[in-house]
């Protein structure tokens, strides 16, 4: 049986900062028989101003929004199929709303203001009530003013629990993000500045994990563990060399896939994404192995550090038993009888589009800028506007399979998000993918194309943005219906 301890207590490093409850199953007689109703996890989560000790206690502590105070937020776990009901009280002085990251819900309960639901004002309320049908890794977080509300600290893991996990020591849930502070350790204003809008989006400072500046993760030689990695940062990319060891990824965006090692041993992880590994600690007691983040090349550093303690290890060699996880009841694109679309996407600093049509009219990037937008979809630049409405990209028939080409033509990566859906990605620059993973976000390098096909299973108008915050406060944001 998996054992999960909490998370174990974690060292902090100094930085020189730069300018619910459950409720059990009960059962209803039919005809004699028994049927049990799903099991309902119940929730109150209030977002609210608070102080933290995000770098240290040689430094102050900074002052944050957090679901109930803290950040990450807490923690909400319940099994495959049961009932979650998150009960929210806006404790901010800005309207938000909570948005289910890669959940298949109902289209009333995604989260999205204007679209979905009135945004919760400053001291309103709003209940969160649906089914989870897949087991995964998921997350919470605003999708109203998100650059703010996010950076400010406004997230947290949702894992849902396959009815038969598989076998390992521990579990641990990171979550990966970075701040920009000053050297108060206060976060820095700027929130959608022009310059993030424009080039990578906004990125931090203080990278921690777990929502502080973190020296070591203690482990044990000869453990099993499953990381279940949340890359929650506005704009940053994570790409992780375990070094001395072998990850094996099992899931990504929450779904199983054939256990695989990370294509030239880096796990990489653009905003939102996210993947579940299995590590088998090789080490011997008393050494320490660093996890590097290596995706900028100009800024290669130490992320942690595996700290192996001197106890004797738990086994001599790796646990015999299958990381295989059993796969979730997904719907398998139809590519015979598809409906083809298509999006392209410009702008951006150091881009070659010269204009793009606006209300309209045909604008330079002057002028757009002048307006808040950075980024095109098919030429045209739309911005939300103060009622939250955004450009519908297509529509699709319920229960067809959509076939959709996405052209990334910028200098900059953007990690496409599909609400309520899962894809498959089946081809990148022309060339056929064949592996089986389920996603519910594509990372599109700058010049790639990449081409994704999925069932338009559930009704409703769902959004498809790029998950770099300031991207999508810029443009990058359109809506999908199926119906």
């Amino acid at each position: 049986m998996t054992h999960r301890p909490a998370t174990p207590p974690i060292s902090r490093r100094t930085l020189l900062l730069a300018g619910g409850a459950g409720l059990a199953a009960t059962a209803l007689h039919w005809g004699g028989a028994v049927r049990a109703e799903p099991a309902m996890r119940k929730y109150a989560l209030k977002p609210m101003p608070a102080m933290a000790n995000i770098v240290g206690a040689e430094h102050p502590d900074t002052a944050i929004w957090g679901y109930n105070g803290i950040a990450p937020g807490p923690e909400l776990r319940l099994r495959q199929n049961e009932i979650l009901e998150v009960a929210v009280e806006n404790g901010i002085d800005q309207p938000t709303t909570l948005h289910w990251h890669g959940i298949r819900l109902p289209n009333a309960m995604d989260g999205v203001p204007g679209v979905t639901q009135d945004a919760i004002a400053p001291g309103g309320r709003f209940t969160y009530r649906f089914a989870v049908p897949d087991a995964g890794t998921y997350w919470y977080h605003p999708h109203l003013g998100a650059s703010e509300q996010i950076g400010r600290g406004l997230y947290g893991p949702l894992i849902v629990e396959e009815p038969e996990p598989i076998r390992v020591d521990r579990e641990l849930v990171w979550l990966l993000d970075d701040w920009r502070l000053g050297r108060d350790a206060q976060i820095l204003d700027g929130f959608d500045d022009l310059h993030d809008k424009t080039h990578g989006g906004r990125i931090g400072n203080t990278l921690t994990l777990n929502g502080k500046l973190t020296e070591s993760v203690p482990v044990r030689a000869g453990e099993r563990l499953r990381l279940r990695l949340i890359n929650v940062a506005n704009g940053r990319l994570f790409s992780l060399d375990f070094q001395g060891h072998n990850p094996q990824i099992i899931a990504l965006d929450g779904h199983p896939v054939t256990p695989h090692a990370p294509q030239g041993g880096r796990l990489t992880l653009g905003p939102g994404m996210r993947a579940d590994i299995v590590l088998d600690l090789q080490g011997k007691p008393g050494e320490r192995f660093e996890v590097i983040d290596r995706f900028y090349p100009q800024f290669v550093y130490r992320f942690v550090t595996l700290a192996y303690s001197d106890d004797a290890p738990l086994r001599d060699s790796p646990l015999d038993a299958p990381i295989l996880l059993a796969a979730n009841n997904l719907p398998v694109p139809d590519l015979a009888d598809a409906q083809q679309e298509s999006l392209l996407f410009g702008g951006g600093m150091m881009s070659q589009m010269a204009s793009a049509r606006l209300d309209g009219r045909t604008v330079d990037m002057r002028e757009m800028l002048r307006h808040g937008i950075a980024w095109t979809m098919n030429g045209e630049a739309h911005a939300a506007d103060a009622s939250h409405h955004h450009p519908t990209l297509f529509k699709v028939k319920q229960g067809r399979t959509c076939r959709l080409k996405m052209t990334n033509d910028t200098a900059w990566y953007h990690p496409i998000h599909l609400h309520g859906h899962v894809f498959r990605v089946i081809s990148r620059n022309g060339q056929p993918v064949k592996d089986d993973a389920f996603l519910d976000s594509v990372l599109l390098a700058p010049r790639e194309t990449a081409e994704i096909a999925f069932v338009a299973d559930n009704p409703g108008r769902w959004m498809l943005h790029c998950h770099v915050l300031e991207h999508q406060s810029a443009g990058m944001m359109g809506l999908i219906e199926v119906g």
